[in-house]
């Protein structure tokens, strides 16, 4: 854990200007160590497991491996990401934290019906992800997440750090990484890829809203396909939704 003078002075100072003009000259692993060492745990990450997270994660267990990283267990996920999850987690001794929707899948169901995923999208992702995940963040000063601009329309919108209206900023240590960058970044660390990956599973959600797709389609088409939807709302502001359960 890391030793901090006058920490509060200091952290409190640190708004999205200045954080951004501290961050955009330093590399991707000194990004990281500067948050964990300047915030200590109220900075975490958070992780989907899928095969684009490794970079970040490795990244993690060389500069601050005492970071949580949290994974929202959402009960609608393929087997092979949970499995994946622990080997990574184990591999790579990552301070793993789980967190859970309020409501289990069975009560889910029992409230809002079958296929509430395919009935409003936004709503299930707002219950399974959004929801459990804000909780964690409002007691939180820095959120990483290693989205990538070349990844989706609005990911490409995105600035290193991101202030949020409660307070909290999210930093994206991998934003101008591309693709190419990334492959090759595991290749020369010898990462794995999710089991689903060489079955055409390039960007990997919930069970339910992720298909493979063909060669030439974009990596994240398989991600809610046939609705206008592209990002669940995690890296969105957050908004709460008042009596929604």
């Amino acid at each position: 854990m890391p030793q901090f003078q006058n920490f509060l002075h200091y952290t409190n100072a640190l708004n999205e200007e200045s954080l951004y003009s501290k961050l955009q000259k330093l590399a991707s692993e000194e990004i990281l160590r500067f948050c964990w060492e300047t915030y200590g745990n109220a900075a975490f990450a958070s992780s989907s497991f899928q095969s684009s997270s490794l970079p970040l994660l490795h990244l993690i267990s060389l500069v601050c491996s005492e970071m949580p990283v949290y994974f929202i267990d959402t009960g609608f996920h393929f087997s092979e990401t949970l499995e994946f999850r622990d080997r990574i987690t184990k591999s790579l001794s990552l301070n793993l934290k789980i967190v859970y929707p309020e409501i289990s899948k069975n009560e889910l169901l029992g409230r809002h019906g079958e296929y509430l995923y395919r009935r409003d999208p936004d709503l299930c992702c707002y219950i399974n992800k959004v929801s459990p995940m804000s909780k964690i963040a409002d007691s939180r000063k820095i959120w990483i997440s290693g989205l990538r601009k070349d990844q989706t329309l609005h990911r490409s919108t995105l600035k290193l750090v991101e202030a949020q209206p409660n307070g909290l900023q999210k930093v994206f240590p991998l934003l101008h990484w591309s693709k190419k960058k990334t492959e090759d970044y595991m290749a020369q660390n010898n990462l794995p890829f999710h089991p689903l990956h060489h079955h055409g599973f390039k960007s990997i959600g919930c069970a339910p809203c992720t298909r493979p797709v063909d060669s030439n389609e974009d990596e994240r088409a398989g991600r809610w396909g046939g609705m206008q939807k592209t990002e669940c709302g995690l890296h969105k502001r957050i908004k709460t939704r008042k009596g929604v359960k």
